[in-house]
């Protein structure tokens, strides 16, 4: 089982910048798609960006497009999410995770992590 841990997270005023990263422990996940979601307070997981694992193809949630680049790294088991021009808006945790297309929405498996705590000041 693939164990994924998050971090980089943290406070940054609106307009800046962090890079998330996503370590795997376990059993590699270089054959899997990942991806990250996020959670703000009070409003359901959303799905933020996945990268598949045979050709590197990236797939963005439309708030996040042109401004959040996900990349990985399989060599080394890990992934990333820089997250340029950020708003008060894409404050929440951020999660990664396996995912996969159910249909046109996306999804991922059951188990998360802590996340990482990203929040926006205005």
């Amino acid at each position: 089982q693939v164990q994924l841990i998050e971090s980089g997270g943290g406070l940054v005023q609106a307009g800046g910048s962090l890079r998330l990263s996503c370590a795997a422990s376990g059993r590699t996940f270089s054959r899997r798609t990942v991806g990250w979601f996020r959670q703000a307070p009070g409003k359901e997981r959303e799905f933020v960006a996945a990268i598949s694992w045979n050709d590197g193809t990236t797939y963005y949630a439309d708030s996040v497009k042109g401004r959040f680049t996900i990349s990985r790294d399989n060599a080394n088991n890990t992934m990333y999410l820089q997250m340029n021009s950020l708003e008060p808006e894409d404050t929440a945790v951020y999660y990664c995770n396996i995912v996969f297309l159910m249909g046109s929405r996306w999804s991922a498996m059951d188990s998360w992590g802590q996340g990482t705590q990203v929040t926006v000041s205005s």
